[in-house]
């Protein structure tokens, strides 16, 4: 029976969760026996759920990487730069394959990375970085090799998909529901990773890259979170048949790859719309396809530790690939930002001050743009005089409606920053 020695860096939670998985690998289905030959932490002495006594301790992760008691590096102390850069370029430059769980690593010095494993003639595997138990690295890269991918779009923060729900279902405000999330251990203590949508663009970058065999580029994709969005613009939207939902997407155009995250409003009946709680979604459409749905944890340390171990299993049979999926033939695309032409329905929310043409004044802004109205819902004015309006639009340039919100801005009617939200398709 063959064996494979790890060296695991990083005893956060998930290597803790990875060392317990290896504790107990007799009821799993490995086709092979795993050794941890050595870890390496910034802290020996912390606390843990596991013991790391019978692990030969390394205080140098990049030396641990290079150690000639290792078969594979496990890298799992997170950052983009800094020694998890270092500790993973010094193992595969040593011929160690790689295994790692950094999200920002990967989306930010994947390419690179990437092209040290290959013209070494290693792997460099990352499963656990998008989605956490969801296979969908995995099912991208090979299951659906044979598919013309033109988009991949999902929820892959399960943090921002618990406030939007949990607000809407409770009716609580953000900084309540985001409390709550703490102590359930949903976000972290400082949660502007998540909510900013910083998390799930590395995801998206990374599963983009994939799809359509582009060159990564991070600094291309554009980011909006949720840390906007209110209890207000949630009622209203769903008041008119969406749900708010941060979204996540990649899409193929002829000029090149739209990588974005941001709020989106999706019809009640889209498949999206109806992933509630903490759960993680990627929905991946492409010919012959049509269309395939995976949905799972997208995060812990239990789903994280199992797509580890499910990248260390598939190292007993290597069968080297290029990281990302892509071969010499492949057409190579490039991240490009959305077009100012780009064509959408749009959800507008605002509160007009309750007085005589406050309405008419919006409109006829909207209408100096050419922007038109599909659906108008407009609430009694409240306590402090401000009427609530929320908005669909027909189907319009991007440009348009940019020029047409700059205009409401202008407007001394409105009594707070309308909001401009775009519209999922069907």
């Amino acid at each position: 029976m063959k064996t494979l020695k790890l060296g695991i860096a990083g005893l956060g939670h998930v290597g803790c969760g990875l060392i317990e998985l290896v504790e107990r690998q007799a009821g799993l289905r490995l086709p092979g026996e795993v050794q941890i030959t050595g870890v390496s932490a910034r802290s020996r002495s912390r606390k843990r759920p596991v013991s790391i006594e019978p692990y030969k301790w390394f205080d140098d992760a990049a030396q641990l990487a290079v150690s000639d008691d290792i078969d594979i590096f496990v890298e799992l102390m997170g950052g983009s730069d800094g020694p998890a850069k270092v500790a993973v370029e010094a193992a595969l430059k040593a011929g160690k394959p790689v295994v790692t769980a950094n999200k920002a690593l990967i989306a930010e010095h994947g390419q690179a990375l990437a092209d040290i494993a290959e013209g070494q003639g290693i792997d460099l595997l990352f499963e656990a970085a998008v989605a956490g138990g969801v296979p969908v690295v995995r099912v991208l890269r090979d299951s659906l090799s044979g598919v013309e991918i033109e988009r991949v779009a999902g929820i892959l923060n399960g943090t921002c998909n618990f406030l939007t729900t949990t607000m809407l279902e409770t009716g609580r405000p953000y900084a309540e529901v985001l409390e709550e999330a703490q102590r359930l251990g949903f976000a972290e203590a400082d949660p502007t990773l998540d909510v900013s949508g910083m998390d799930a663009a590395y995801k998206i970058a990374i599963l983009s890259a994939m799809a359509f065999s582009a060159s990564l580029d991070f600094s291309k994709v554009a980011i909006h979170g949720v840390d906007g969005v209110g209890l207000f613009d949630l009622k209203l939207a769903d008041r008119l048949g969406y749900r708010i939902k941060l979204i996540a997407e990649g899409v193929l155009t002829e000029d090149g790859v739209i990588c974005r995250v941001a709020p989106m409003a999706l019809p009640v009946s889209h498949p999206l719309a109806q992933v509630n709680g903490s759960l993680n979604t990627v929905r991946i459409e492409g010919a012959p396809l049509g269309a395939v749905t995976l949905t799972g944890p997208g995060a812990g340390p239990g789903p994280t530790a199992s797509a580890v171990m499910g990248d260390i299993a598939k190292l007993f049979n290597p069968g080297v690939r290029s990281a990302f999926g892509r071969a010499a033939h492949h057409v190579t695309r490039k991240f490009i930002s959305a077009s100012e032409e780009e064509q959408s329905a749009y959800f507008i929310r605002a509160r007009l001050s309750d007085r005589s043409g406050a309405l008419a004044r919006l409109s006829e802004a909207l209408a100096a743009h050419g922007v038109s109205v599909d659906q108008l819902l407009q609430e009694s004015a409240g306590a402090d005089q401000a009427s609530p309006i929320a908005i669909v639009t027909h189907v319009s340039a991007r440009k348009q409606v940019d020029a047409a919100m700059a205009q409401l801005s202008q407007l001394d009617v409105l009594v707070d920053e309308a909001r401009l939200i775009r519209i999922e398709a069907g």
